[in-house]
């Protein structure tokens, strides 16, 4: 069971991709996440939306799951994820876990504006480890001390994985990976117990892309899968849609494709891989709005706006909220606009060569819509997220 406030889905994916060279595994589809898609994991089926006959499919799959003999998977990987209290009190009703990752429990999460507190949401999305026997594994970030301080309650199997000399998967040499000349992704080298071995994750870039795939090691060490074996099976993993993926843009540019969904912790992140990517002959930072942090909307916003300013030549920010990013100290240039459409329309016009564009904001902000509009290859939008009809139907 994976939980936590960021890297969820791309760690998912990286844990199913490793533990499937050993299990007939089932994975969350996509960042299906609630108390609907962990069942609709369970039970094979997809997300029905509105379609009535859809539903009345998945009724029939749970009856037949129920009453006839079903070739079952014997390993579920699944994604569970918070918007209010209670809910993964529900969720772990309908799934017990046997093992489980806490990706990162930050400073501020994001649906803080639903609690009482940024810690009453880090106690909720660590709440899946309450729920796991003696002894079963419990892997954690070395870095993320929320998440090590609430380890200590429980008496399970803790394995860290990170950056720290401590971690019990370490990553160390972590840089961007190249093809040909061309940033491609990310590279590291990854030691646990004694074994070494290097790791590329290719397609996207940060720092933050290596993690899913250190925890997906840490949770085959404890089902005694070899790191030689793991990293055999990441070869051909690829982080999800809108999770710092790598795609041309127009006029020679290059555009970090961020736009899944944006926290004052993924922002913070994004900029660093912008400002430290090779080559660049200007950087820009589409920034959306940060929803759903309440009270703590204005303080993350500006906050964020001093990093992104040393971080980019060039700040476009999309949304009322984002406009909290700017400062009058700011030196960057500075372009605000309403909504993901306007921001396609200037944008296309001004991009050039040599550009790299970092794209990112909440959801409801539908920042891959500007990913779209800049795109050298229109037929690259299949990479893009939410490009099912029912998305695509909304404003």
């Amino acid at each position: 069971m994976i939980s936590g406030s960021v890297g969820k889905t791309s760690t998912k994916d990286a844990v199913a991709a490793v533990l499937t060279s050993r299990f007939f595994v089932r994975k969350s589809d996509k960042s299906f996440n609630s108390e609907f898609g962990v069942p609709f994991t369970i039970l094979g089926v997809d997300n029905p939306w509105r379609n009535p006959f859809a539903w009345i499919s998945l009724v029939k799959n749970a009856l037949a799951l129920l009453l006839l003999p079903n070739h079952y998977p014997n390993m579920l990987v699944l994604e569970v994820g918070s918007g209010k209290p209670g809910d993964l009190a529900r969720i772990l009703r309908i799934a017990t876990p046997k093992a489980v990752v806490i990706t990162r429990l930050p400073e501020i999460p994001v649906h803080v504006e639903t609690y009482t507190s940024p810690d009453a949401v880090r106690e909720e999305e660590f709440s899946p480890a309450l729920a796991l026997n003696t002894g079963s594994p419990l892997i954690v970030m070395s870095e993320d001390s929320y998440a090590l301080n609430r380890a200590i309650r429980v008496s399970t199997n803790v394995i860290s994985y990170g950056f720290d000399d401590n971690a019990t998967v370490r990553i160390t040499n972590a840089d961007f990976y190249k093809n040909e000349g061309s940033v491609a992704g990310m590279q590291a080298k990854v030691k646990i117990n004694n074994e070494e071995g290097s790791l590329i994750i290719k397609g996207s870039v940060g720092s933050t892309q290596i993690l899913p795939a250190a925890a997906a090691i840490a949770v085959a060490s404890a089902f005694n899968i070899t790191l030689a074996d793991v990293l055999k099976a990441l070869e051909d993993y690829e982080p999800p849609p809108g999770r710092g993926r790598l795609l041309k843009g127009k006029n020679g540019s290059i555009i970090i494709d961020d736009s899944y969904n944006s926290s004052p912790v993924a922002v913070e992140e994004a900029l660093a891989t912008l400002k430290a990517f090779p080559g660049a002959k200007r950087r820009i930072a589409i920034l959306g709005d940060m929803l759903e942090l309440g009270r703590y909307s204005v303080m993350e916003h500006e906050r964020i706006g001093e990093i992104a300013c040393m971080s980019a030549d060039m700040i476009a920010t999309v949304g009322i909220r984002a406009r909290a990013f700017i400062t009058t100290s700011c030196k960057a240039e500075v372009l605000n606009f309403d909504n993901a459409n306007s921001t396609s329309l200037k944008l296309s016009e001004i991009i050039r060569e040599g550009d790299v564009i970092l794209v990112k904001g909440s959801q409801s902000i539908r920042t891959e819509r500007i990913v779209e509009a800049l795109l050298a290859n229109p037929s690259d939008s299949m990479k893009l997220v939410r490009q099912e009809r029912e998305w695509k139907r909304r404003p």
